[in-house]
């Protein structure tokens, strides 16, 4: 047996004994009994596919960090679907939306963005591009093009403020996913 099949059969070995433990550790992080037990099925998938070599001084430890690891690219990608209340505020905005008159300032506004987006440097563009309008993470743009992530955020608030004063717009940063309003009683 070699030094990564007993890594991955201690750690495993280990994720099953404390396995309550975990999930309730998960739990009170996240808020969320289902978000905990999907992150521990994911971690001990990773476990499997831990490259040989691999090093680990605190094993309880770094099951958990992985299992927040996971739990966190969930949220992230779940981050990214239309609430109910988003998908309910498009629909009421449809009727309204119908009006030539808007129809006409919307298309100006897009010509205008349009505009604003073809005045920016190339690098700067394609930033703004990737993570407006084709939703790329920032790690993954950072990657993309040799940059650090502070140079993707730098390069993209510079982007997005050209932009805006564009437009005539004030500028306000994105933080994190969209909050969800309050029901309404």
């Amino acid at each position: 047996m070699s030094t990564a099949d007993t890594l991955h059969r201690s750690l495993q070995d280990l994720l099953v004994q404390r396995y309550d433990e975990f999930r309730q550790r998960l739990y009170s992080r996240l808020g969320s009994h289902q978000l905990a037990e999907d992150a521990l099925q994911e971690t001990w998938l990773r476990i499997e596919r831990m490259q040989e070599g691999t090093r680990v001084q605190h094993p309880a430890a770094y099951l958990f960090r992985i299992a927040m690891n996971v739990a966190e690219e969930q949220r992230r990608k779940h981050a990214r679907v239309m609430t109910l209340d988003e998908v309910e505020d498009l629909y009421q905005m449809a009727d309204e939306l119908a009006d030539p008159a808007r129809e006409a300032l919307g298309e100006q506004e897009i010509r205008l963005f349009r505009r604003a987006l073809a005045e920016l440097p190339r690098r700067r563009r394609a930033i703004v591009t990737a993570a407006r309008i084709e939703d790329t993470p920032h790690a993954e743009i950072a990657e993309r093009f040799g940059v650090s992530l502070r140079t993707v955020e730098k390069e993209l608030r510079a982007g997005l403020q050209h932009c805006c004063e564009r437009l005539e717009r004030d500028y306000s940063p994105r933080y994190g996913p969209r909050q969800k309003r309050p029901t309404q009683s």
